[in-house]
């Protein structure tokens, strides 16, 4: 069965910190490139941060540049989005995609996961 699931999210106070994380099953994220998105009330949905299967590439949004991390652990199929130092501009929902690096189109959708920074 074909799944991404999410998970980490929650409330954090500003300055806090979270791991948000995307466990795939199904299909190996060596073959993926993983993208961490976020969506904010009245704002345009934000790449946050993604990462090529292999590890080589990295990309991080100036919004998160310096505050965040991306990494894969293979061995657990699982994506990480680890967040330092976070603000009430970091509220938003989070959701993860996989997207095959062959050309084949393939890709997976993590359900949303709200995180929420506030005093």
């Amino acid at each position: 069965q074909l799944q991404f699931v999410e998970s980490g999210g929650g409330l954090v106070q500003p300055g806090g910190s979270l791991k948000l994380s995307c466990a795939a099953s199904g299909f190996t994220l060596d073959a993926y490139a993983v993208g961490w998105f976020r969506q904010a009330p009245g704002k345009e949905r934000e790449e946050v941060s993604c990462i090529s299967g292999s590890d080589e590439y990295k990309y991080y949004a100036d919004s998160v540049k310096g505050r965040a991390t991306i990494s894969i652990d293979h061995a657990k199929n699982t994506v990480y989005l680890q967040m330092n130092n976070l603000t009430p501009e970091d509220t938003a929902a989070y959701f993860c995609t996989a997207q095959a690096q062959d050309g084949s189109g393939r890709g997976y959708w993590g359900e949303f996961t709200q995180v929420t920074v506030s005093s």
